[in-house]
């Protein structure tokens, strides 16, 4: 699974498609709050464990999305109006994050099956 185009469709909200003929959607704030980033979800290295505090969702900017780049041909860093562009988003963990009415069905299903 690769990503083949990414496009902005509004101030919050970005289209996905991918080489296997998927077009997704996904909102910038889903995007930001599911940032993958040791500082943004926490870590566990060598048995210490670090737990980051919860997310100031108010922080200015938080949730304007300023640029994107490829990370070679296997995840995308996308840069944030506060300032944060630490996460790396591998292609499995933006295409889990789509928001459109097939894949929402599909998590769905999931939970309720």
């Amino acid at each position: 699974m690769q990503l083949k185009r990414l496009r902005r469709l509004s101030s919050d909200q970005i289209s996905l498609e991918w080489d296997d003929g998927h077009m997704g959607t996904t909102s910038l704030k889903t995007l930001r709050d599911f940032c993958p980033c040791a500082g943004c979800k926490g870590e566990t290295v060598l048995f210490q464990t670090y737990v980051p505090p919860p997310a100031d969702t108010q922080t200015p900017g938080r949730y304007i999305l300023n640029g994107a780049e490829a990370i070679g041909n296997y995840a995308m860093r996308f840069s944030w109006g506060d300032g944060h562009q630490e996460g790396i988003y591998t292609w499995e963990h933006l295409r889990s994050l789509c928001e459109c009415d097939l894949c929402i069905g599909r998590l769905r299903w999931k939970t309720e099956g």
